[in-house]
């Protein structure tokens, strides 16, 4: 049995003005407590999407203060043509015909081709192991100088890992089906015995430290890369590390730097650089991690407002950008757990932040000089006037209110959230960088988490590669296949070559 907490009447003052302190404090207590609870409900049984359903469109009461104008559009509806879709020209086809049978031609006296029908039918071919034959031509051998007999063997290209029998191809799959697929090793050695072929989890582990490190060195340019680019997305996520003598798990991170934008070459033009992804494993989320990370570079920097960027902001070498989407949903999530046809000041502020949105929508592919004239010219008003709700509407609510924390959010963040109108190559928000950490997530309910330090950094450089050849579309497979089998012998000082955004397959 729990004690029930009881209130001393005796101890309360008798103030009046004290008295309704305390009434509208413990208000907005219980009202964060109920918002904790929804949000908790939901996280586990609700939907994921950010979409509320729809509701009424004005409060039950008028208010005096600024409000989003609401925009409406007609839109013309027409029904989806019904039927499979095409299957894609580049897969290759087997032609398969058929004809007449000898008794049906037997019922005609003359047949005269005039056409074929042709319909299509999707075809599987099991994937299959099998074994490469290495055949070096050996030679006794007599040398031009006289120096007598030699044995002579042809040479053959270095294997990716010394001492193991794994081809690139079979390296390459293991990576993408854990990294890509989110496949753990025991499923992946599953896969292989129903093949025939038992290959040991401790096997598989080995095979996927040593291409990894091997693929280290292409980690490390691209680094070099994302820190040359004139802004980078940052984010950080989960990856619990469970290390035998470790004792209980330690909550390492993995974390997320997106470089991307352009520049102006020296005729004025607009160069993109080209977008790719470095990701860092940690064994804690200290600050030090990220102003280690990012200590020579010079730029804009979007990320959410983690205290641990901070000191990264302060002698103005790099930028700091605000998210959008990390201030909306602190209002989604009050305004989704409200009471069904119930309009509040989250709604409102969605609207809000929905009128940038929408904006960014008209401006996607514009070029950047348009981009930024188009929102200093549109997102600018539509920014002051919302501060000016904010500002109101926070003397209209409960201090210690979820509302007055989403809020006070936006505000105290004001100049970072803002910043993205002052240039075209800037986004309204990280979300590139959310959906950057989001196949960990999905790997991470499969494979639990990282056994080892050096497994995190396999993790990492196996992430790096595979996500940014994602953002190229290039084929993770036969990219990681083809520079395993190239990078033994690939000089150093051209690794450069063989980023995803450069790489050229082997002739």
């Amino acid at each position: 049995m729990h004690a029930r907490a009881t209130i001393d009447i005796e101890s309360l003052p008798d103030d009046v003005v004290v008295l309704k302190q305390i009434v509208v404090d413990l208000a907005a207590q219980v009202e964060s407590l109920k918002q904790q609870f929804l949000a908790l409900r939901r996280a586990h049984f609700g939907a994921s999407s950010e979409q509320l359903a729809g509701q009424a469109e004005l409060f039950a009461e008028p208010v005096s203060l600024p409000v989003p104008e609401v925009q409406t559009e007609t839109v013309s509806y027409e029904r989806a043509r019904r039927g499979r879709p095409a299957l894609p020209k580049d897969l290759p086809r087997v032609r398969v015909e058929y004809d007449l049978s000898q008794d049906e031609r037997a019922a005609f006296e003359s047949l005269e081709r005039i056409g074929e029908e042709v319909s299509e039918t999707l075809d599987y071919i099991p994937a299959k192991l099998q074994v490469i034959e290495h055949v070096r031509a050996k030679y006794a051998a007599t040398r031009k100088d006289g120096g007598g007999r030699t044995v002579l063997a042809a040479a053959m290209p270095p294997a990716p890992l010394p001492k193991s029998n794994a081809s690139p191809n079979l390296l390459s799959y293991v990576l993408v089906s854990k990294y890509a697929d989110h496949l753990p090793l025991n499923r992946i050695e599953a896969i292989f015995r129903r093949q025939g072929v038992e290959l040991s989890r401790s096997t598989l582990c080995d095979w996927v430290l040593g291409s990894t490190e091997l693929l280290s060195v292409l980690s490390e340019a691209l680094k070099a890369h994302v820190l040359a680019a004139p802004k980078i997305h940052a984010d950080d996520t989960l990856m619990p590390l469970c290390e035998r003598g470790r004792g209980r798990p330690v909550q390492a991170r993995l974390w997320a730097y997106l470089g991307a934008g352009a520049r102006r070459d020296e005729n004025a033009q607009w160069i993109t650089h080209p977008a790719a992804l470095y990701y860092e494993f940690t064994d804690d989320r200290r600050g030090e991690h990220v102003s280690r990370m990012l200590r020579e570079y010079s730029g804009y920097l979007q990320a959410d407002a983690y205290a641990g960027f901070n000191a990264l902001y302060e002698g103005g070498r790099i930028v700091e950008v605000g998210c959008w989407a990390h201030a909306r949903r602190k209002f989604f999530e009050i305004a989704e757990t409200a009471p069904k046809d119930t309009r509040t000041s989250a709604h409102e502020a969605l609207d809000w932040i929905g009128q940038l949105y929408r904006l960014e929508a008209e401006i996607r592919d514009k070029p950047p000089d348009e981009i930024q004239r188009t929102r200093q010219e549109r997102s600018l008003p539509v920014l002051g006037e919302f501060r000016a709700w904010l500002e109101a509407t926070l003397r209209a609510v409960l201090p210690r209110s979820p509302t007055a924390g989403a809020i006070g959010y936006a505000l105290s963040n004001w100049n970072a959230l803002t910043r993205y109108v002052e240039s075209g190559i800037l986004d309204i928000d990280n979300n590139a960088c959310e959906r950057a950490i989001r196949p960990i997530a999905l790997g991470r309910k499969n494979w639990l988490f990282a056994g080892s330090d050096r497994g995190g950094r396999a993790a990492a450089i196996a992430f790096s590669l595979i996500q940014t050849c994602k953002l190229h579309g290039v084929e993770p497979f036969a990219y990681l296949a083809d520079v395993l089998r190239r990078l033994p012998s690939h000089p150093i000082n051209r690794v450069v070559e063989l980023l995803p955004f450069r790489w050229q397959p082997a002739a």
